[in-house]
């Protein structure tokens, strides 16, 4: 029996190829795969929350693929990979390095010339990774988890909150999060920087 998963807005479909990169093969439900995924995340917080972080080693290109391998790494056998597929969002697969690349340029210059708060530059960086979608799945984890380590070991402020609810079920705190998503599309990060501190 192969992996038969439901979308819900805002997930990204994984092709045949890349549902193949299973290693967990008893999952064959969404809900079994989120629940393994969970567990996969909670490991990487514990790993990468209590460990100091230099600003230079976490705007890299090794460490954003460092931080997506130890979140999935017992989950998907691609993971910690930058996708090889185009999605419905994202990158073209060819342009990911250099996407990562500008991204992580701004960023450095957003911190070295103080061009806003700590929490809004965490809050970009998170943006711009997820609208780059370099992984077949879990961007939206990763990059979250990429912001709260951030401005945790980057800044040394509280990591964000993210509204404290689940983000990958359907909800009332995903609409929002997901309307804030498309608000930072369009460059207004007001309430996308809200929403992780609510």
């Amino acid at each position: 029996m192969g992996l038969d998963l439901e979308y819900s807005d805002g997930q990204t479909p994984l092709d045949e190829d890349e549902k193949e990169g299973l290693l967990v093969r008893s999952v064959t439900t969404r809900g079994e795969l989120d629940e393994l995924e969970q567990l996969g995340v909670e490991q990487a917080v514990e790993f990468f929350l209590n460990k100091k972080i230099s600003l230079e080693k976490l705007l890299s290109q090794d460490f954003i693929k460092e931080l997506h391998y130890r979140m999935f790494r017992e989950i998907w056998r691609w993971a910690g990979d930058y996708r090889t597929t185009n999605k419905n969002i994202g990158a073209d697969k060819f342009e990911i390095p250099i996407e990562l690349k500008n991204l992580l340029d701004d960023a450095t210059f957003w911190i070295n010339e103080n061009v806003s708060s700590e929490d809004e530059i965490a809050i970009r960086v998170s943006h711009r990774l997820v609208k780059i979608h370099p992984f077949a799945n879990g961007n939206g984890r990763h990059s979250r988890l990429y912001a709260d380590i951030m401005i945790s070991n980057g800044f040394g402020k509280p990591v964000f909150s993210w509204g404290s609810k689940n983000l990958i079920k359907q909800g009332e705190a995903r609409s929002i999060y997901l309307k804030a998503l498309k608000a930072a599309d369009e460059n207004d990060y007001t309430a996308l920087i809200a929403f992780s501190r609510m």
